[in-house]
């Protein structure tokens, strides 16, 4: 005899059956949907796995393998440990885009146990790019002290190039720096595998026959240049129009524009094309100062009229600031023997204060050299930007301006230096109007139609040519990296500054805007966590299993009265 109480036992049996089947179906066609509609979704706060979507479509057209060799890999303090897995969680989000062509490695060159094998491998490595640095920490009240390697070496087809995976500013506290480390990761391994699996079809012109800078003097900045585009060199006055190429420099001109090269550059941007202009003001050198002194004075280059029209003036002045760079001077004599010392040259600006821009984030100070002021003026529809300041201790010098190496022996007097944070560079976007609206193209050129309207582009500015000069060894003619001051053994961020400025005007939408990414930083109190170390580890351990614990019980006492109906 079948009882009531069978049949509802049947009946939710039944149903449980019923129940199970239902979302084991459920889940397969969730699945089968998850396989046809690829999606991730990052519920941070900051989205920080989020990869930017120029960086996606790069790697989805990679068309061989990239490796990348990682060399952050050891025991580290819990800074770096974050800067650690912050790159492998990038290079695994890397990896999801690039349909199986990337694979990375992990490799700690502190482990090779044989010594003179490491050193061998330490000193290939700093060939390479990959260079080492000391990291004092402290690990429970001791002070520790390890060789690392915060970088990567990415290679593709036989070629590769090093990545530094320590970036920031060096004023930011440490915590600060591997926070901006951490920001900019995405963009440095995306940039190191674009300069080896891609070239760009754009084409730069470096414009010489105005007095501009040479070679060496600007060799840093060509061979940088052609790892990522296609450098032409050439003399404008010789050059028919600028047809061609898509984006120009003009690096510390010291002789005037004619009238048809203004043309030709005019009626470059009117077309579209991007221009950077490091252009001095005032005539200012250390060599002619060293011979007892000079007097700064204007450049006739006649290229005001050209930037009035775009919307900044030249101002015929110097910075001086308080942050600024050291020169050796000679202090005296022993015997016959000069004593030198480092002492600070107002004139040589650190300039370490930036605008929230894509260009400059995250960037180190930048060395400047007789820096000179830089005012905008009414455009019409273009878009102005501040890149860089001086310091708020800065003094502004009209010309004539007396420059003698005794103003770095002399007491310095703060009460002078203080006209504030002053603008040393522009950002220009939008359409400029033609200087020669209205006029009649000069004598000399090949195309005579003006064109006085221009289409929509971008072109920046900065008040001194040295900013793009490296310096050359004086034994071996070789030149050092843009930005390396010899004096001091110190690279500063020229190349960064330049570098960001050119990829910025030729690809606004493009990888480089993937330096805006921002990660909020949330300090841990570190007195806190000494203090309550052991609480918080054991809640972290016995919480979890007590909260088992109790959902076990408490699951096991529902199903209990629930049955016990029955």
């Amino acid at each position: 005899m079948v009882t009531e109480p069978d049949i509802n036992k049947k009946r939710k049996r039944s149903r449980d059956i019923g129940r199970f089947i239902g979302w084991v179906a459920a889940i397969v066609l969730l699945n089968v949907l998850a396989s046809s509609f690829f999606f991730r979704l990052d519920l941070t706060e900051d989205n920080r796995y989020t990869i930017a979507p120029v960086t996606k479509q790069m790697l989805g057209n990679l068309q061989d393998e990239v490796v990348v060799d990682v060399y952050l890999e050891g025991d580290f303090p819990a800074g770096f440990k974050r800067l650690q897995q912050s790159v492998q969680e990038t290079l695994d989000e890397f990896q999801v885009y690039a349909d199986g062509n990337l694979r990375y490695n992990f490799i700690d060159p502190t482990a090779i146990s044989d010594e003179k094998q490491r050193t061998e491998f330490y000193k290939t490595l700093a060939k390479k790019g990959v260079i080492p640095t000391n990291l004092h920490a402290t690990e429970e009240g001791k002070q520790v002290e390890r060789l690392v390697f915060p970088g990567a070496i990415v290679k593709y087809k036989g070629k590769e190039t090093a990545v530094n995976l320590l970036k920031g500013n060096l004023a930011a506290s440490p915590d600060e720096r591997l926070n901006q480390s951490v920001e900019g990761i995405e963009y440095e391994l995306a940039s190191a595998i674009r300069k080896v699996a891609f070239r760009s079809d754009k084409t730069i012109g470096y414009l010489m026959g105005q007095g501009e800078l040479e070679m060496p003097q600007v060799t840093a900045l060509v061979n940088s240049l052609q790892q990522y585009y296609r450098v032409a060199r050439g003399e404008l006055s010789q050059i028919p129009s600028l047809k061609g190429l898509d984006l120009i420099i003009i690096a510390k001109p010291t002789k005037p524009f004619t009238e048809a090269d203004k043309y030709k550059i005019d009626q470059f941007i009117m077309n579209g094309g991007k221009a950077v202009f490091f252009v001095d003001a005032l005539h200012a050198d250390m060599d002619s100062v060293g011979a007892g002194g000079m007097f700064a004075l204007p450049y006739n280059l006649n290229l005001d009229d050209l930037l009035f029209r775009y919307g900044v003036r030249l101002n015929p002045t110097i910075i001086m600031d308080l942050n600024s760079g050291f020169i050796p001077i000679v202090t005296g004599y022993m015997g016959d023997k000069p004593q030198t010392e480092m002492v600070n040259w107002h004139f040589f600006p650190l300039l370490n204060n930036f605008s929230k821009h894509p260009i400059t984030r995250n960037l180190d100070a930048v060395y400047a050299r007789f820096i000179g002021s830089v005012d905008t003026v009414k455009a019409d529809g273009i878009r102005k930007t501040p890149l860089v300041y001086t310091s708020r201790y800065s003094r502004v010098l009209q010309a004539p301006v007396p420059i003698t190496l005794e103003e770095a022996r002399m007491e310095v007097k703060p009460e002078l230096f203080q006209a504030g944070p002053l603008p040393v560079g522009y950002l220009l976007e939008g359409k400029f109007t033609s200087l020669f609206k209205n006029r009649r193209a000069p004598q000399g050129v090949q195309d005579t139609k003006v064109r006085e309207q221009g289409a929509e582009t971008k072109i920046a500015v900065f008040p001194d040519g040295d900013l793009v000069r490296n310096e050359v060894n004086p034994r071996t003619g070789q030149a050092y990296e843009l930005g390396f001051d010899r004096f001091n053994n110190i690279t500063f961020a020229n190349k960064e500054l330049a570098m960001n400025t050119i990829h910025y005007l030729l690809d606004a939408e493009g990888l480089v805007n993937v330096r805006s990414k921002e990660i909020a930083l949330r300090p841990l109190d570190k007195v806190r966590v000494q203090e309550q170390k052991t609480y918080w580890q054991l809640l972290n351990l016995v919480a979890p299993i007590v909260l088992l614990l109790l959902f076990g019980v408490l699951r096991f006492y529902l199903r209990k009265r629930r049955y016990e109906r029955f």
